[in-house]
């Protein structure tokens, strides 16, 4: 079964572009052959590291969206980890995250429409009770 997955990876930042291209196309090869789809490769740029990594201040950032089994994904990150020029890397499986993303907003589209029907009616329950008790004191 095929799920949707993000991996981002983060390249020294003194390797060249040809170099990480060569990387994003071999690691694009470890997915197709294992069966999967590489839906899009993304390079976001040289970007600022909030902590130092191996080192490095900076580093040059790829985000890599896979549909893949299991097992393809676990070979992507086996190869993440051994290869020098990476030097962090993490994996999302989107397909869930997308799932958690519609069950909030179907949470929060029902409390509104719960919300803002009794919210007039018990406003004038209150007003009506309010001068019963003052008599009543």
């Amino acid at each position: 079964m095929s799920r949707l997955y993000e991996v981002m990876f983060i390249v020294r930042p003194d390797v060249e572009d040809e170099e990480a291209d060569k990387l994003i196309d071999s690691l694009s090869t470890t997915v197709k052959n294992g069966g999967g789809e590489v839906k899009s490769v993304e390079k976001m740029g040289r970007r600022k590291l909030a902590y130092l990594v191996r080192k490095f201040a900076d580093g040059n950032y790829v985000l890599l969206t896979v549909a893949a089994d299991g097992p393809v994904v676990h070979e992507l990150e086996r190869r993440l980890r051994v290869t020098e020029q990476v030097i962090k890397f993490i994996t999302v499986r989107m397909d869930e995250e997308e799932k958690r993303v519609a069950k909030i907003k179907a949470s929060r589209g029902t409390r509104r429409k719960v919300s803002a029907e009794p919210a007039p009616a018990a406003e004038s329950a209150a007003a009506a009770t309010e001068p019963a008790e003052a008599v009543q004191a």
